[in-house]
């Protein structure tokens, strides 16, 4: 069992940039993909970005590509979502999530409470 919990977001103006920050609680992390995943108001949770156990690869839906980038550092056991030139389109609450078999497009297995991100125009 993973405990997942978000911190970072807020409301920001477009042009702004934010840091969300995911820690994990779980020996297995390192093992996981890590995906950060946006619910917007009346729409589908969908993945905007994920990463593989080692970093080697990052996946991003088009909307972002160039704007989001997402990290991990192992030995903390945190994964991260840098935002940058955020448009008011990315507004919703932002969901960090572990794969178990590490698999960055998979069912995602756990998940946490999420941060709401509002960007203003």
């Amino acid at each position: 069992q993973v405990q997942l919990v978000e911190s970072g977001g807020g409301l920001v103006e477009a042009g702004d940039s934010l840091r969300l920050s995911c820690a994990a609680s779980g020996q297995f992390f390192g093992r996981y993909a890590m995906g950060w995943f946006r619910q917007a108001p009346g729409k589908e949770r969908d993945l905007v970005a994920g990463i593989s156990w080692n970093s080697t690869y990052r996946y991003y839906t088009d909307s972002v590509k160039g704007r989001f980038t997402i990290s991990r550092d192992n030995a903390k056991n945190m994964v991260y979502l840098q935002m940058d030139s955020l448009e008011p389109e990315d507004t919703g609450v932002y969901v960090c999530a572990a794969d178990r078999y590490g698999i960055v497009r998979g069912s995602y297995h756990y998940w946490g409470q999420g941060t709401q991100v509002t960007v203003s125009s």
